[in-house]
C-alpha cells in the first residue's frame, strides 16, 4: 500500500509542476523560453521524485514505466496494474488541483487545456502523433531500464541522468505533440479539460495511451535483446 501511496503522490507532483508550468509559461517553440521552463520542469520533478520515493516504489510515476519494468521481470502483473491505478488517479489528483489553483486565483492558463498534450502541431494526424510518442518513449524507458540494471554503475546519479532524459525527450517532443511519453500524465488532465468543457483533448487521449505502451514494449523487448548474453 505504501507503495502505491508513493506511486499516487508522485505521479500527482508531476502533473502539479510540469502540467502547471506548462499552464503558467505556455510551450511558445517560437519564442522558446516557456518551452525550455516545461521541459526542465518535468525533468526536474523527475529527480526530484527519484531521489525522494525512488526507495519506496521506484518512482515509475508513468504506467509505460511500469510496462517496462513488468516485461524486464522486474514485477507482477497484479503490481503493474495496482501501480498503473495509483498513477492515474495521481494524475487526476494533480489535474484536480490545477484547477482548482488556476480556477480560484483566476490565473490564465496558456494550454487552454490544463496542460493536456494534442495533434495540433502534427496536422492533427494521429498516425504521427503516435510515432513521435513511441519513438520519445522507447528513448525514455530504454535509458531508465539501462540506467537501472543490475550491471549498471551509476551509484546516486541514476535519478539525474532519468530527469536529464525525460528533459531531452521534452525538448524534441513539445513542439510536436506536447510530449507525453505518460499515459496518465495525459489522461488525468484531458479527463479534467473534458469535466471543465472541452473536450478536444479526451478525443486524441488514446493516442497518448497507446503510443507511450507500445514504446515502452519495444524499449523492453530491445533492451532485454542487447542485455543478454
Amino acid at each position: 500500500m505504501k507503495k502505491l501511496l508513493a506511486e499516487c503522490i508522485g505521479t500527482c507532483v508531476l502533473v502539479v509542476c510540469g502540467c502547471g508550468t506548462a499552464m503558467l509559461v505556455g510551450c511558445d517553440a517560437v519564442n522558446g523560453g516557456g518551452y525550455i521552463l516545461t521541459a526542465l520542469a518535468f525533468g526536474l520533478t523527475i529527480v526530484a521524485m527519484a531521489y525522494s520515493i525512488g526507495n519506496i516504489s521506484g518512482c515509475h510515476i508513468n504506467p509505460a514505466v511500469s510496462l517496462g519494468v513488468l516485461m524486464t521481470g522486474g514485477m507482477t502483473v497484479s503490481e503493474f496494474f495496482q501501480y498503473v491505478i495509483a498513477q492515474c488517479v495521481g494524475a487526476l489528483a494533480g489535474s484536480g488541483i490545477l484547477a482548482l489553483i488556476f480556477e480560484l486565483g483566476g490565473v490564465k492558463d496558456q494550454t487552454g487545456g490544463y496542460g493536456t498534450n494534442g495533434l495540433g502541431n502534427v496536422n492533427g494526424s494521429a498516425v504521427a502523433g503516435l510515432i513521435v510518442e513511441i519513438v520519445l518513449t522507447f528513448i525514455f524507458v530504454i535509458a531508465i531500464l539501462g540506467v537501472t540494471s543490475k550491471k549498471a554503475n551509476h551509484g546516486s546519479f541514476g535519478g539525474l541522468v532519468i530527469g536529464l532524459s525525460l528533459v531531452l525527450v521534452h525538448i524534441l517532443g513539445i513542439g510536436l505533440t506536447g510530449t507525453s511519453v505518460n499515459p496518465a500524465r495525459s489522461l488525468g488532465p484531458a479527463i479534467v479539460a473534458a469535466i471543465t468543457g472541452n473536450t478536444a483533448p479526451i478525443a486524441c487521449v488514446w493516442v497518448f495511451i497507446v503510443g507511450p505502451l507500445v514504446g515502452a514494449a519495444l524499449a523492453a523487448c530491445t533492451y532485454k535483446f542487447l542485455e543478454a548474453k
